[in-house]
């Protein structure tokens, strides 16, 4: 295992569906930058657009293109979510793709009812873990965040990454919640998440952040359109749960099928 990880936070400004000039801007965003792992928003080349008709690529698309190309040019895994169709079906689909391809993919489980996402989106039902540098990393989608089952840590991954488009009217739960993500599970929590004015006239006020086992919050990027790195240790993970060793007195349970 890496004992670090050098991961970079993309916080854009997500142009209204239009995966051509997001691409380009966040080509000048990245420049050259050295990094182990970037990590984009949700539907970071589109805007979170309920009309996936008019978005949606293939996985042999613009977009995922874009991420392979990009992996392989910074030599360095590149993941965030995409509008992805699939023959009749379209997917909330998280990619994490790195130099030598698409590594793993994970459709969004929990869709925003609230915003009619479960009407034109297919629901993902299994969780992944990326095995990435000696590190397990377990991705999640947005609205995954409000369900602490789904997110439940079993001893299986060390980093929690949440990509997202969540509006700033709903800040005090993305902040509270993420915070209570990463005590609950003992784990490294990164948050990646929009600025901006979508379509529908919602605002996002970005509040991407890093949060250790602990709770504290290590990078905070408020509303700034801005790329910030952090390294992550795993020996202050591996000392944290030595110490404390709460994920050993949690409840046994499974999920019903």
């Amino acid at each position: 295992m890496s004992d670090s990880l050098n991961i970079t936070l993309v916080q854009p400004d997500v142009i209204w569906m239009n995966n051509l000039t997001n691409l380009e801007n966040l080509d000048k965003q990245l420049g050259n930058i050295k990094t182990d792992l970037i990590v984009l928003p949700e539907m970071f080349s589109t805007g979170f657009c309920m009309e996936p008709s008019k978005i949606a690529e293939t996985m042999d698309g613009l977009s995922v293109l874009w991420m392979l190309k990009t992996a392989k040019r910074l030599n360095c895994a590149v993941c965030g979510s995409l509008s992805i169709q699939e023959k009749n079906k379209y997917y909330n689909r998280f990619l994490f793709v790195t130099p030598n391809g698409i590594e793993v993919s994970y459709d969004k489980k929990h869709l925003f009812s609230y915003g009619k996402e479960n009407e034109v989106y297919t629901a993902g039902k299994k969780s992944t873990t990326i095995h990435y540098k000696g590190w397990k990393i377990k991705p999640f989608i947005c609205y995954d965040l409000r369900f602490p089952v789904w997110s439940r840590n079993t001893n299986n991954y060390d980093l929690a990454l949440y990509v997202a488009n969540w509006p700033a009217n709903r800040s005090f739960a993305w902040n509270s919640l993420l915070t209570a993500r990463a005590i609950e599970n003992m784990s490294y929590v990164v948050a990646v998440n929009r600025i901006g004015i979508d379509g529908n006239e919602l605002k996002y006020q970005g509040d991407s952040k890093v949060i250790d086992p602990l709770g504290e919050t290590l990078i905070d990027l408020k509303e700034s359109k801005t790329v910030r790195q952090i390294n992550l240790k795993i020996n202050h993970l591996e000392k944290v749960r030595n110490k404390f060793k709460f994920l050993e007195d949690k409840d046994e349970f499974k999920f019903k099928d």
